[in-house]
């Protein structure tokens, strides 16, 4: 197995390895829990696109360094590179320099839901092998995949109401939980642990934490075997299931009000996320255990 930068700076935020037809995603930020800047959602892309191009890939398995898969956007690091302009993958134009709400959005549009999206209509089987927290956008990186195995130590929440924000900018709650499963989620914020993810049908599988990379390696090799043009059209079949069930208009919806609310707390607070940093966030997870 070889790994090695997924971008040509030699950044390390992402490590892309190939073995046994299997392609692994590692987001490389442990000393942040993989909180996601802009150069590891791009790094990200740049590594699902080499996957997708391979031949010999057959599954992507997705992960994240050290303790934590991730713990969502990177709203305090010395790296948070928001301002900073990348080599755009989508339509939008450049969102640096833009007035008002008008940055915020465009940059979402790019990093958050259109990246998303275009990782979850990748035709080959992607696996989300989720350790530790998940959390808000680490949510978003799990859900675009195909399956999701988690360790018995692995919880899942989605607290920016706190920021007096709806919900992360890839909507799905709706979809990976029962609506009224998805408002205690949302309402409460509290911590989801994983085996009651996988009552909720959100998680296929848990294990124990050192049997976790065992567990997704070995489901990764059962998908490799199958025909590469079935699996493409199954998954096609089923992600087509939840569109027409309303999946990408209810969150084009969520995202007009997402960014709404971004708005409404720069006109009250002068802070599009209500004065919380991710200091804050993460002492306001400690009182929610």
């Amino acid at each position: 197995m070889t790994q090695m930068s997924a971008v040509d700076d030699n950044s390390e935020v992402v490590l892309y390895a190939v073995s046994e037809g299997i392609a692994t995603l590692t987001m490389n930020r442990p000393r942040y829990h993989n909180a996601q800047n802009s150069k590891m959602t791009y790094a990200l892309d740049a590594a699902f696109r080499r996957a997708v191009d391979d031949d010999a890939v057959k599954v992507i398995v997705l992960r994240g360094a050290g303790k934590n898969f991730s713990a969502g956007h990177d709203i305090g690091t010395p790296e948070r590179d928001a301002h900073e302009s990348f080599e755009r993958q989508h339509l939008w134009y450049d969102h640096v320099g833009k007035p008002g709400a008008e940055q915020q959005l465009v940059r979402e549009q790019e990093v958050y839901l259109g990246m998303c999206r275009r990782w979850r209509d990748i035709p080959k089987p992607t696996i989300a092998m989720v350790q530790g927290a998940c959390i808000a956008g680490g949510l978003m990186l799990a859900w675009v995949c195909d399956l999701i195995i988690a360790s018995d130590d692995a919880y899942f929440q989605d607290p920016v109401l706190q920021m007096g924000i709806p919900g992360v900018e890839y909507f799905a709650h709706a979809f990976e939980l029962h609506p009224r499963i998805a408002k205690e989620f949302l309402f409460l914020g509290e911590k989801m642990r994983a085996d009651r993810a996988q009552q909720m049908g959100m998680v296929n599988r848990v294990v124990a934490r050192e049997a976790l990379e065992t567990e997704t390696m070995s489901v990764a090799r059962k998908l490799g075997a199958q025909p590469r043009m079935a699996l493409a059209l199954a998954k096609q079949s089923i992600n087509h299931v939840e569109d027409l069930r309303g999946k990408r208009t209810a969150m084009d919806a969520a995202f007009g009000w997402h960014h709404f609310a971004h708005a409404h707390n720069s006109l009250l607070t002068g802070n599009n996320l209500g004065g919380l940093d991710a200091k804050a966030m993460a002492a306001a997870n400690k009182k929610n255990g």
